[in-house]
């Protein structure tokens, strides 16, 4: 009893007209349609499911990348119109040996006895 190998050939590279004569005669290859057709089933009843879990996932990022916007620009904002934020920004509040309570000559540097 030799087994029909036919069936996924015909469902990979054929067309559906040839699949289904082939299907009408061959009684293996009937049983393996009703099974793809229960998965066929069972994957459209799931569908809804992951369908609406990947909206949620889209928009969850859609609103993180909005939020990173509206931070960045605010930030942005506030650091450009405050001119005493944006100088300590730039130059930064650098001590000197003078402020750190260092001895220090003339010329700012330290002294060394």
């Amino acid at each position: 009893m030799n087994k029909c190998t036919k069936y996924e050939a015909l469902y990979i590279f054929g067309n559906d007209e040839t699949l289904k004569q082939h299907v009408e005669t061959c009684e293996e290859c009937q049983k393996e349609q009703e099974e793809m057709d229960k998965v066929s089933k069972l994957l459209q009843e799931v569908k809804p499911y992951y369908v609406e879990k990947r909206r949620n996932v889209a928009k969850l990022k859609a609103a993180c990348a909005i939020f990173a916007i509206l931070l960045s620009g605010t930030t942005l904002g506030v650091i450009n119109f405050n001119t005493d934020i944006s100088d300590t920004i730039r130059y930064g509040n650098t001590l000197s040996a003078d402020d750190l309570g260092l001895p220090v000559d003339a010329y700012g540097l330290i002294m060394v006895e």
